[in-house]
């Protein structure tokens, strides 16, 4: 999927470009651009490209893909009364209408994570029985170590089992990251492509997985190197879920919102710096309590302003055919650093020991003061993250870049910060530079991180 290069004023041979209508069911090639007349049905956004060289011939076929999906905020998603889960992926005002005025019951597949189905699943059936739903609950143990090609394939078969219709019936994946990337892939291998929604339960799936196109499984002892591009039908992010997963939990997506904040937003990371503590004292939920106004305001902006700037940047290139992504940062040495120590750092805990050494690596370039570092580090520390591990090597980090490379179109594509809120993307870091970087880091935070 993407983008297809293809450059239709070259003349060194003989092109023609065609159309494609649809007359009474039919589709036909039409010559040039203009191909809508009284008899046309439809004309597709999609072109064929006939060459002739003394060669032979070929057709060179471009098809626009053009995904639609909805992120939607909603509160008590499992009470009887919001039929969001059920309906609320639908657009079409029509088919809503005529959904609702059928007699026929919906018929969902669910996919939960076991311990999410401990706290929610009597709830998550109460409200299934009352809006008089056909279903089925599929609980799994939807963990980093158990993210698999075969947990995907188990999802496939019991979906395969329960027969849904591939165009109507979306399968639900309610929990976490990990859960929400395995169903995504099952559903995009199911027919080719079956409609799925994401509900998170993780603060890291709310304001990460459950925005994006991508999903995945583990493979060969890398993370994610199975996976394809097919974004959910509709994400439903509800926040009180946040109320019920620890506190480390919590932490752990902050630093996917730290994240963002660095790369792209000052005012998230001076929210974050001021208020971080409150949000993990009050887990995100809006009560009274000694924090007042401010534990009101701060929870939904800090989420908001996380999942606007993360769509800014993935919404322009959500197959990634730019490789220069700012949302990488923090991604270039967390993935073996992760499966490395599996299962004693979380993904988020990963991805903040990653940044924490590229902000070292921004000040030993110059492009970070001594003061914006530490304000990082700190605000970092604040958030309750590790900032330094042992099993972060720089053979490791060697690695790990010569990896990138491999991937990358032979460059580093390295987001750094140039600023609180500001990054830009590099390829010509030393190795020189990785190295002072990281003896300091070491110097600095292998042994002393606790007192900052």
């Amino acid at each position: 999927m993407g983008k297809v290069p293809f450059d239709v004023n070259n003349t060194k041979d003989k092109k023609t470009e065609f159309s494609l209508v649809q007359v009474k069911g039919t589709w036909k090639r039409k010559l040039g651009k203009k191909a809508s007349d009284g008899r046309v049905d439809r004309v597709s956004a999609a072109k064929i490209y006939e060459s002739i060289t003394d060669k032979g011939i070929s057709w060179t076929v471009v098809s626009p893909i053009v995904f639609t999906y909805k992120v939607t905020e909603t509160q008590n998603i499992l009470d009887p009364s919001n039929d969001t889960l059920l309906l609320g992926h639908i657009t079409d005002s029509q088919q809503l209408e005529d959904i609702k005025k059928s007699n026929k019951p919906l018929k969902r597949f669910l996919v939960i994570d076991q311990e999410v189905q401990k706290i929610y699943g009597p709830r998550l059936t109460e409200y299934l029985e009352a809006n008089k739903v056909q279903y089925k609950i599929l609980p799994l143990p939807t963990t980093e170590e158990n993210k698999s090609m075969e947990m995907a394939l188990e999802i496939i078969k019991e979906v395969n089992n329960f027969s849904l219709d591939r165009r109507t019936e979306p399968i639900i994946a309610i929990g976490g990251g990990v859960c929400l990337d395995i169903v995504g892939l099952a559903a995009s291998l199911y027919r080719r492509r079956t409609p799925y929604i994401r509900v998170p339960t993780t603060l890291l799936a709310y304001i990460d997985a459950s925005v994006g196109a991508k999903t995945g499984v583990n493979f060969a002892n890398c993370k994610n190197k199975l996976g394809a591009y097919i974004p959910p039908t509709a994400s439903f992010l509800d926040l009180s879920f946040i109320q019920t997963i620890p506190r480390r939990h919590i932490s752990n997506g902050l630093a996917e919102m730290l994240k963002m904040a660095i790369m792209k937003h000052r005012g998230l990371f001076e929210l974050l710096e001021k208020h971080g503590h409150m949000l993990l004292d009050t887990k995100f939920q809006a009560v009274n309590n000694v924090y007042g106004c401010n534990n009101l305001q701060a929870a939904p902006q800090a989420t908001r302003t996380a999942i606007m700037t993360m769509l800014e940047e993935l919404a322009p290139n959500l197959w990634e055919d730019d490789l220069n992504r700012l949302v990488d940062f923090g991604h270039l040495i967390s993935p073996a650093l992760e499966m490395e120590v599996l299962p004693s750092l979380l993904h988020g805990e990963a991805v903040n020991i990653d940044m924490s050494y590229m902000v070292y690596v921004s000040k030993e370039r110059g492009l970070l003061t001594e003061e914006e570092m530490q304000r990082i580090i700190r605000c970092m520390v604040g958030l309750e993250l590790p900032v330094w591990h042992e099993a972060c090597t720089m053979e490791l980090i060697q690695r790990s870049l010569q990896d990138r490379l491999k991937h990358s179109g032979g460059l580093h594509r390295m987001p750094l910060p140039v600023g609180l809120g500001q990054a830009e993307i590099f390829n010509d870091t030393s190795y020189e530079v990785l190295h002072r970087a990281y003896e300091k880091w070491c110097d600095e935070l292998g042994v002393s991180s606790k007192h900052l």
